[in-house]
């Protein structure tokens, strides 16, 4: 049957032409343009002396970080650390430095000290760094830094400086004992405070125990941002333009509040000598205040009380919002050469970044100054779940007064 079948006719292939398609010339990119006039080439030898405030870790990373910065920066600018050992002796040591051959071009210092720095015309106006097209940062940049971080410094349509380290106070708050107490929830309003607190002073007095008939509600501690925070939860604040008013209503109804805590006993004052951390841990505060960087020391506490109790952090409560106070040190660029001007600001930049955010994180559990370093402490978060939360409060928090003398 095979051999039945016509013998198919042979197919010739036509040529198909093809198209010779000759590609554009390749477009010059143009690397962009600069409006502070210095070019890279310039930077090659320049040194910059920062002068620092720490010691300890925190000194330790800044110098480590400053030696990777020297042995990897391509402009070949090499940055001198020097420790001053506190902001006080730092502030102290630099009044009498500005006149001299060796004063420092770079240092880390309170924002209020950058102000009083400022009133001499000591401090340079980073604004042109920062939005510089070839040497600043992008709106992604600066999108990915909390707005509140960055605000602390910019006073009179003028940058001062860019922010180095960052905390704020809190309320800890005990939630295994509360709920034990018939709170289900975290206070969220100062009504809610105040019976939270009672309720846990009214424990105390209960009890067979009378060494602790005080105890029991807010640990109360002597932080002026404590009290900073209590008046800005009340709507408050201390200034009235550029002078202070502490005598204002809101503030008034926000210490009133805090002294009917403390007259009622749900507030209370802590012997000299003891640690709140300790008082937290035996559960003879529901409450207490702590810095970001004290949460550790609540963690050790907690650990060697053997007490496994859950607890959180949380803003000050308020009349309708809770708020903190977010505060800390910041880059300051002092006047000095074009040059090493620039080679200050891009150290800082490079200081800025994610990866380095991380490191300070880990060694000073303060907050990262970049938000894209949050994926890169996943672990961190997992096994500081207090730090998270403080964290995710940043929304709430407003800045210091933006005086000298603060």
């Amino acid at each position: 049957l095979a051999a039945c079948q016509p013998t198919p006719p042979k197919m010739t292939a036509v040529p198909v032409p093809t198209a010779t398609i000759t590609p554009p010339p390749p477009v010059a990119t143009m690397p962009p343009s600069s409006s502070i006039g210095i070019p890279e080439e310039a930077l090659k030898g320049v040194t910059v002396q920062a002068w620092m405030p720490w010691f300890g870790a925190d000194g330790d990373l800044f110098k480590s970080q400053v030696k990777d910065f020297n042995s990897s920066n391509s402009w070949g600018i090499t940055v001198q650390a020097v420790s001053q050992q506190s902001y006080t002796e730092l502030y102290d040591s630099l009044s009498g430095a500005f006149a001299a051959s060796d004063r420092p071009q770079l240092v880390i210092a309170l924002p209020a000290q950058a102000l009083s720095w400022n009133k001499i015309g000591q401090v340079v106006d980073l604004t042109r760094y920062v939005n510089d097209s070839k040497y600043g940062l992008t709106a992604e940049d600066l999108q990915d830094i909390p707005p509140v971080f960055l605000a602390q410094d910019a006073v009179g349509g003028e940058r001062l400086g860019m922010p180095a380290q960052r905390t704020a106070r809190f309320m800890l708050y005990n939630v295994s004992w509360a709920k034990e107490l018939g709170f289900a929830s975290a206070p969220q309003t100062t009504a809610q405070f105040m019976q939270q607190a009672c309720r846990a002073h009214q424990t105390m007095l209960a009890d067979t125990d009378r060494t602790n008939d005080a105890q029991g509600g807010w640990l109360v501690d002597d932080s002026a941002t404590t009290f900073l925070s209590w008046m800005y939860a009340f709507g408050g604040g201390i200034l009235d333009g550029p002078t202070y008013r502490f005598l204002q209503p809101k503030n008034l109804t926000a210490l009133t509040y805090v002294k009917q805590l403390y007259d009622s006993g749900c507030a209370w004052i802590a012997s000299s000598g003891s640690a709140p951390a300790d008082a937290f841990a035996a559960r003879q505060a529901l409450f207490v205040t702590a810095a970001l960087e004290d949460l550790p020391d609540y963690s050790r506490a907690m650990a060697s009380a053997g007490n496994s109790d859950e607890w959180t952090v949380l803003p000050f409560p308020g009349q309708s919002n809770g708020t903190l106070v977010a505060y800390g040190s910041s880059y300051v660029i002092l006047n000095s050469t074009p040059e090493q001007q620039l080679a200050s600001w891009l150290f800082i930049r490079w200081l800025l970044s994610a990866e380095n955010q991380k490191k300070w994180v880990e060694v000073n559990q303060m907050f990262p100054l970049r938000m894209s370093a949050l994926p890169q402490l996943g672990d961190y978060q997992k096994t500081h779940p207090q730090w998270a939360q403080a964290v995710s409060l940043l929304p709430a928090a407003q800045i210091e007064p933006q005086l000298a003398s603060w």
